[in-house]
């Protein structure tokens, strides 16, 4: 992101990030030249349209007579459903990667591997049950709109900045054909994420911002480890494990 960008640069890095987050119906268009590493500031106002959708759903659930632990499974399903799986597609692959590979070389070749195996089965069955399970005990709508403003704005709020403290570990893929990240651009997208986190209370929102961190330096400590950067994937198991984090703050300071 330039030093002084203008409000059509703020709305084309945003058209970007739910154009390349969501699966919503949105129409390309001309982006002037922006990349997706200059608008990955913007990667959590993709994580707010996601939350929106997830809460109206549950919504119209309760409406309907449906006890908290279905609303929440239909929140939860159309959270998935409104981003692609993407990020579901990265945490399973991050699993069967790091927990079946011996070398870095193989580690990326199972993760390149459109099959799911143990490690990336048992991954996706804990995140939607932990998910699920933390969005079941909040009491009502508003409550879980907020649950999930924060969790999905502040996971992604993490992006830029793992783009630009980790380097590609691969030459080629989607991590690194999206550019490079600037200091600026990766801090700005981590205090849109961090003021989302406000929807959980002050005490909610320190305890999340504490936990969030935490899991990125551990993250990023395992990511050089065992494959030497970040690719998609990772950057997709990063979301889950945040989106997880926040979620579980919210059933507590929200209930």
């Amino acid at each position: 992101m330039t030093a002084s960008p203008s409000p059509r640069q703020f709305l084309d890095d945003i058209w970007v990030s739910l154009v390349f987050f969501t699966r919503l119906p949105l129409p390309t268009r001309d982006f002037g030249g922006r990349s997706l590493a200059d608008a990955i500031w913007a990667a959590p106002f993709a994580g707010l349209a996601i939350a929106i959708l997830g809460a109206l759903v549950y919504a119209v659930a309760a409406k309907a007579g449906l006890a908290t632990g279905p609303a929440a499974a239909l929140a939860l399903a159309a959270t998935m459903l409104a981003a692609g799986c993407l990020h579901e597609d990265g945490l399973s692959d991050i699993a069967d990667g790091f927990g079946g590979g011996g070398t870095r070389e193989r580690k990326l070749d199972i993760m390149r591997d459109s099959r799911i195996g143990a490690y990336g089965a048992a991954a996706l069955g804990l995140s939607q049950l932990i998910r699920w399970s933390a969005l079941a005990e909040l009491s009502g709508p508003g409550h879980v709109f907020l649950a999930l403003l924060a969790a999905h704005a502040a996971s992604r709020g993490l992006f830029g900045a793992f783009m630009h403290f980790l380097p590609p570990a691969r030459t080629d893929g989607l991590s690194a054909s999206a550019g490079t990240v600037s200091a600026e651009t990766a801090a700005v997208g981590a205090a849109v994420g961090a003021v989302a986190l406000l929807a959980l209370g002050l005490g909610g929102a320190l305890a999340a911002l504490i936990l969030l961190a935490l899991l990125f330096v551990a993250f990023r400590a395992l990511c050089l480890s065992q494959i030497g950067g970040q690719t998609g994937d990772t950057i997709g198991a990063l979301q889950q494990l945040g989106e997880i984090m926040v979620l579980l703050v919210a059933s507590v300071s929200l209930s």
